[in-house]
């Protein structure tokens, strides 16, 4: 079989030059995004008009794009996630899709750890104080050790999480809808009902993928039976939360501080987004989750296989359940 023409529109490959070299020494004629960062449709079509496999971030491939491309016979993901791609158009084109769960687990993990002691010790809070001129009357925090945790997804980011907290001797809690029971045993995690989850967790984290069973799902309801005085911790997906209840009790004190990495839309920019990261018990990072840069190196490589390991997706089955 020939060897595919590659057309790259991830902008990894652009970042990390030494990835562009690993892939050259497997696909010597592979071209590379020029500096696209926000391609169109046209732009992308136009591109990717005589290649056989598109190596592509987060860029969405929809029907019109798919439909101008009959050269195209595979998409090789270098993302985390796939919620921007429909798995529908995928197989009626009968296009084939490699993609790897996970790669950037220990980026996020480590990022949902230090967002935790940030707001336990009131870190944000104080540092914009501080650049206003004010040293705090008190500038008492709480310790991570010895608190509930809860951890709603507990996936491939959700264990490694697990793993990470193990030193400070927190009591983990976890729902999920596997029962991941031999890993629960072995690192002292119990398992938990959503309700008992939201009742126990002094921190509650959210690891859920974006599907349609989880955006939307932390209504003012839900929110209302959260443990009073929660941290919530979301490094998963924006969308996932109800920005305006969260900011309201984020304002009211029904939940003590929260920490976002992501938004919807994002960039933030609704009226909503604008007052909650005004708020001084919010923090907010620009979904830096996996964007160390070994977790973009995990990415791109697994972009790589991706365009030789690959098969076509099912609406309706993993991960596009």
């Amino acid at each position: 079989m020939a060897t595919p023409r590659i057309g790259v529109t991830s902008f990894i490959f652009n970042l990390l030059p030494h990835l562009r070299e690993e892939l050259l020494a497997q696909y010597s004629d592979a071209k590379f995004n020029p500096g696209e960062l926000k391609p169109s449709e046209d732009w992308l079509i136009d591109f990717l008009k005589d290649c056989d496999v598109a190596l592509i971030g987060i860029e969405k491939y929809t029907e019109r794009v798919i439909s101008s491309l009959p050269r195209l016979k595979a998409i090789a993901c270098c993302s985390v996630g796939v919620d921007h791609l429909d798995p529908a158009v995928l197989k009626r084109h009968n296009i084939r899709l490699g993609w790897t769960a996970g790669v950037n687990k220990v980026s996020v993990a480590e990022l949902t750890v230090s967002l935790m002691i940030n707001l336990l010790r009131k870190i944000h809070s104080f540092n914009l104080g501080l650049r206003e001129g004010t040293w705090p009357k008190s500038r008492m925090g709480l310790h991570l050790r010895g608190r509930t945790v809860g951890i709603h997804g507990c996936g491939n980011v959700g264990k490694e999480l697990v793993r990470l907290l193990q030193p400070f001797g927190v009591k983990l809690l976890a729902c999920d809808r596997v029962d991941y029971a031999d890993f629960y045993r072995e690192f002292g995690v119990t398992p938990v009902s959503p309700e008992e989850l939201w009742k126990q967790s002094e921190i509650l984290t959210l690891h859920l993928p974006k599907n349609q069973s989880t955006m939307g799902m932390y209504t003012s309801a839900v929110l209302d039976k959260l443990r009073p005085g929660c941290f919530l911790v979301n490094t998963a997906r924006g969308g996932i939360v109800d920005e305006t209840a969260l900011k309201e009790r984020l304002a009211d004190g029904r939940i003590a501080a929260a920490a976002f990495d992501v938004f919807l839309p994002e960039p933030p920019v609704s009226e909503t987004q604008t007052a909650l990261l005004r708020l001084p018990n919010f923090l907010g990072t620009p979904h830096i989750g996996g964007s160390a840069r070994e977790a973009w190196e995990a990415v791109g490589r697994a972009g790589i296989r991706a365009i030789s390991e690959n098969a076509v997706p099912e609406p309706g089955v993993y991960p596009f359940d």
